[in-house]
């Protein structure tokens, strides 16, 4: 029983700790004002798909805006977010898109769309150079040809409200920032989606302090997701572009840190009324989409062996030690009233900070219900990807990728390759 109870006073240490962490950053996270957004979309839906850039309402003094869009059979995507990027009002946008060898017609998807609107322009395909990851090329081939002074380097299946990179513009005015980010809003249908998904939120707010990621310029401190990277393209070429991790299929933490590391500031807003993504399409595409760089995010096995002690101790322990004591009680034994103190504190405020984050961010309430069991399937694709990572197996939109160069600069947990 003592060994129960250091057990259960470790797990409610760590889930309070992380409850008051997610807790106080979420204070910190702005979330921009969406007043007149609906307004906005209203009238470019009236305005109709023809309708003349100039006429838009925007300011002479707002910057060019360039969005990326890389585009690997992204047929049934690319033209929903494309639609989403040039309803933008506020600054000038120009939309680039970069077919990355499709074989369901992308391509011709993206030279329709460049004739219906001149603001669209697809960047010319050539073959992948050896040692490149295919996002990060197509990436690196936009960012080259694009005229905007800030860049929105995104993902095909994103859909954006109109007032997003006004609002991103905005934000990193008030954050005196060269590169911020969001985590869209996550749309989850599947049960493992629902599960494993909205742990992006868990792991970026339970362990990384905003205040301390706001006053350290360390690239280790900082935070991204690749679904939305909105970079001023100065920044961007002095840490290197995409060029600068061109293996890596981690780009929502590489290019932050990247940025940081060549002297420039980078910060986080909350995009969740803004833009939204549907990352993964059923249980077996989330489980692959993790899979491929779950551990490249951790960075080692020791960052992947204490970060598994973390979950399995302090969010999973307590609910095993539940079970327990149903049987001895069942049994008619006597329950310790410490350890179960300490169970029901864990458990609270793991709960308690899991139905914080479906309230702030949306998510799915079962997901937050069912909680150990999705912290229980991370930490198992966490230890599939190390796995497909030694054994050099990953794979991504029909691309092998080799295990990487300095794998450990990585940061927590992201998306696409």
């Amino acid at each position: 029983m003592t060994v129960w109870i250091a057990l259960l006073a470790l797990s409610a240490f760590v889930t309070t700790a992380s409850a008051l962490v997610a807790a106080f950053n979420l204070s910190g996270l702005r979330r921009p004002n969406r007043r007149g957004v609906d307004a906005d979309e209203n009238a470019n839906a009236d305005a109709g798909p023809g309708a003349n850039a100039d006429a838009k309402d925007r300011s002479d003094s707002a910057p060019l805006a360039t969005i990326c869009i890389p585009a690997r059979n992204e047929a049934s995507n690319l033209e929903a977010c494309v639609a989403g990027a040039l309803s933008q009002r506020g600054p000038a946008i120009e939309v680039l898109v970069y077919d990355d060898h499709s074989s369901d017609g992308t391509g011709d998807i993206a030279r329709r769309l460049c004739e219906r609107d001149p603001r669209v322009r697809l960047c010319p395909t050539v073959p992948l150079p050896e040692g490149w990851n295919g996002k990060q090329h197509a990436c690196q081939r936009m960012g080259e040809a694009a005229r905007g002074e800030w860049l929105l380097f995104t993902d095909a299946d994103v859909r954006f409200h109109a007032g997003v990179v006004a609002a991103a513009l905005e934000e990193a005015s008030h954050r005196r920032a060269e590169l911020i980010s969001t985590f869209p809003r996550q749309i989850t249908e599947s049960m493992l989606e629902r599960l494993v998904v909205p742990l992006i939120h868990f792991l970026l707010l339970s362990y990384l302090p905003l205040a301390f990621m706001r006053r350290s310029m360390r690239p280790s401190a900082s935070a991204g997701c690749g679904q939305f990277l909105f970079v001023r393209r100065d920044a961007w070429r002095r840490a290197g572009g995409h060029a600068a991790f061109r293996d890596s299929m981690h780009d929502g933490i590489r290019l932050p840190r990247a940025v940081r590391a060549a002297g420039g500031r980078s910060d986080l807003f909350d995009g969740t009324d803004l833009v939204e993504c549907r990352m993964y399409r059923g249980a077996a595409a989330c489980w692959r989409g993790f899979a491929k760089n779950a551990y490249e995010g951790l960075g080692s096995p020791v960052a992947l062996v204490a970060m598994s002690a973390i979950h399995l101790v302090g969010h999973l322990l307590p609910w095993v030690w539940l079970a327990v004591a149903i049987g001895e009680f069942v049994a008619g034994r006597r329950i310790d009233p410490i350890a179960a103190s300490l169970a029901v504190i864990s458990i609270s405020a793991a709960l308690g900070e899991r139905f914080l984050l479906a309230k702030r961010f949306r998510q799915s309430w079962l997901g937050a219900a069912l909680h150990p069991v999705g912290v229980l399937l991370m930490t198992a694709i966490q230890w599939h990807s190390f796995l497909l990572h030694a054994s050099g197996r990953r794979e991504w939109r029909g691309r092998m990728h080799a295990p990487l160069q300095g794998a450990g600069r990585s940061g927590m947990i992201s998306r696409h390759g």
